[in-house]
């Protein structure tokens, strides 16, 4: 072949990942979803750069327009946790955590949440991003109220977690291409996949982990992609602003996976009347309520009933009133010294 031929030939091959784009838009009649095994093919690519920046960008906006099946999501899933390059040794994790939503109407109390169920014994792993939502406070940003840092390696968050059972490492730092999709958010004006992805890849393989959506249509996507994914124990609750935080004024509904079977159970509101919006929203509140320097019934209310649902679903407790008792009991137990006092910096 001359080098004319050969440069014509190239020019005109098809790229590899241009398959999984014709799938999606082929039109009303010709597009179908993707396989489980396309989907894992798809996001390695990806994942490891093989994808021009227009294939990405029309590949997210069609799965944001069709909306992800849960063999898509499962196959995406399965690509990025492949993907990590996890340190030998690795602590074990009880439960996986995620934290991408943010919060706009109330602060981010689940964040004490989990810093109480560390605190009992339970070693919380989080993940999250930020930054990708005008107006919102996210987790990463407010952890040094508390005096605690972030990991950047998965080295650190293993030492976190056998130190202080907790560890929150942020997206850019675990998995920065996904970091940069997400950013792709205010060019797009929508939330693509990825969104979703995130919440679900569990890099230690945690036996427990807990979902938030702001959807409820998603809670059954999240609840059968574990199932593909035999995650033994799953729990997605449409949680206050799209974060695993139980609202305490509205009743919740709670999609559970526990050993292939799929579940749900109903959480009754925990007061008559509704709260208003909170006016302050100063991140500093959250170390003084720890301490106990402020008093905020909503607060606590939606800290103890965010741990009593981890605590039913990860069987600490037999009922629902056990569980809230319990979480009860380890919130007026709770060191109120251990958080806020000589801030460290972050990173």
């Amino acid at each position: 072949m001359s080098d004319t031929h050969s440069e014509l030939f190239n020019h005109y091959t098809e790229h590899p990942f241009a398959q999984y784009i014709r799938a999606l838009g082929k039109g009303k009649n010709g597009a179908r979803p993707l396989s489980r095994e396309e989907s894992y093919q798809a996001m390695r690519m990806i994942v490891a750069g093989e994808v021009e920046p227009v294939q990405l960008g029309a590949f997210m906006m069609l799965m944001r327009v069709k909306e992800e099946t849960r063999e898509e999501l499962a196959g995406f899933v399965q690509a990025v946790r492949d993907s990590f390059q996890l340190p030998q040794a690795l602590t074990p994790v009880d439960l996986d955590w995620s934290s991408y939503a943010g919060k706009r109407r109330h602060l981010p109390w689940f964040l004490l949440a989990t810093l109480l169920l560390a605190n009992n014994g339970i070693k919380v792993f989080m993940h999250g991003a930020g930054g990708h939502t005008n107006g919102r406070i996210y987790t990463k940003d407010v952890l040094h109220f508390l005096g605690l840092p972030y990991a950047t390696t998965f080295a650190e968050a293993v030492s976190q977690l056998e130190q202080h059972h907790f560890s929150y490492f942020p997206l850019e730092y675990l998995c920065p291409k996904l970091q940069e999709i997400m950013d792709l958010r205010p060019l797009m004006g929508l939330r693509s996949p990825i969104h979703t992805v995130v919440r679900m890849i569990n890099p230690f393989n945690a036996p427990y982990m807990m979902q938030g959506i702001f959807h409820p249509s998603f809670r059954d996507v999240h609840q059968e992609a574990g199932q593909l994914l035999n995650q033994p124990h799953l729990a997605v609750i449409k949680g206050e602003g799209g974060e695993i935080e139980r609202n305490p004024d509205v009743e919740c509904l709670v999609k559970t996976l526990h050993d292939g079977e799929l579940g749900e159970e109903l959480w009754q509101p925990l007061f008559k009347q509704r709260h208003i919006k909170e006016m302050d929203m100063n991140p500093e509140r959250l170390a003084a309520l720890w301490r106990g320097d402020i008093e905020d019934e909503f607060a606590v209310a939606s800290i103890t009933g965010t741990v009593a649902i981890a605590l039913k679903f990860m069987g600490k407790a037999n009922t629902q009133e056990e569980a809230q008792a319990l979480a009860d009991t380890y919130w007026a137990n709770r060191h109120k010294d251990k958080y806020g006092k000589n801030l460290a910096m972050v990173g």
